[in-house]
């Protein structure tokens, strides 16, 4: 259904069972997929929208990126299914470089006012509360939680699962798994609530949050700390698998022996944690090493935090 007071562009490629209220302004190059409503005053242009999301009343989508250098190239948004706009956001479309695109994943919440820069990329399951403001090229991993009135500089990546809180603000990377906090977010302990609710079992959280003290810790610098995490901690998967050929091996085939579901769940099972465990602590190690910006891991008393770079 589209309000009789909506302008459409007639380029625009709009689901027939999406709903269009009144005095929303749709220009071109817009794809609003099945089930998505766009209530009344929002604006949208050079953006495809999935399917079952909810734009609310002046949220601002795929306008001209704030970068001097943009001369008008054809730029997107791309949003997922089942994300939830509310009122007052902009999610500008992306600048010329890179794959031109500023992208918003799958069921993704962005609440009041929050501002996502062009290029920016937000996986599924995350949520910006209000007021929060991306710089470009920022990116924010599965299921992460920002809090409100939190700014981020350019190209900062803020990691899976993890939690900053409200009023912070942040140049470099935030951990995965983390919860952030202060100006600049340093790293106060894992995120545990997310991690349960995600159904990380009891041991792999152990394992995520031994190799977060290691990160962390004033002992070591950042080499140190991964080292001693590779010594102490469980194997890599490559490394593990070798062992489970012969550590977690099947019983050689015997046509006169009937092997169980339930000793191959079990065999299945053990494999399994033990790869999940290490799935973590990896992505952990992996973030790290890869920052071009450097991970907020260390806390100061004389200046509420320190960076430590990648």
């Amino acid at each position: 259904m589209i309000d009789k007071t909506a302008v459409i562009h007639p380029s625009a490629q709009i689901a027939e069972d999406a709903i269009i209220g009144p005095n929303v302004v749709i220009g071109e190059g817009v794809k609003i997929g099945s089930g998505t409503r766009v209530i009344a005053n929002a604006y949208i242009e050079f953006a495809e929208i999935g399917k079952n999301c909810t734009i609310s009343p002046f949220a601002t989508i795929g306008s001209e990126p704030q970068d001097l250098g943009y001369k008008g190239e054809p730029t997107k948004v791309v949003i997922g299914d089942e994300t939830i706009i509310k009122e007052n956001v902009t999610i500008h479309r992306g600048a010329a470089c890179g794959d031109c695109t500023t992208r918003v994943g799958n069921k993704c919440l962005l609440m009041v006012g929050s501002h996502v820069a062009h290029n920016c990329v937000l996986e599924d399951q995350v949520i910006l509360a209000n007021l929060v403001t991306l710089g470009g090229h920022v990116h924010v991993g599965f299921g992460a939680f920002v809090g409100g009135m939190s700014v981020f500089h350019q190209n900062v990546r803020i990691g899976s699962m993890s939690i900053v809180s409200g009023f912070s603000a942040a140049r470099q990377d935030v951990l995965p798994y983390s919860k952030g906090d202060g100006r600049p977010a340093a790293p106060v302990g894992i995120n545990v609530i997310a991690l349960k609710r995600r159904g990380v079992p009891l041991e792999v959280r152990t394992a995520v949050n031994a190799a977060f003290k290691l990160l962390t810790s004033s002992e070591y610098n950042t080499t140190q700390a991964i080292e001693k995490i590779k010594a102490e901690l469980p194997e890599t998967p490559s490394k593990r698998f070798e062992k489970y050929t012969t550590k977690f091996a099947l019983p050689e085939y015997d046509a006169n022996i009937l092997i169980s579901e339930k000793f191959i769940s079990d065999y299945f099972e053990k494999i399994k944690a033990e790869i999940e465990m290490n799935e973590y602590i990896e992505n952990m190690i992996e973030f790290v090493q890869s920052s071009k910006r450097g991970v907020m891991l260390k806390r100061h008393k004389s200046m509420g935090a320190s960076m430590v770079e990648g």
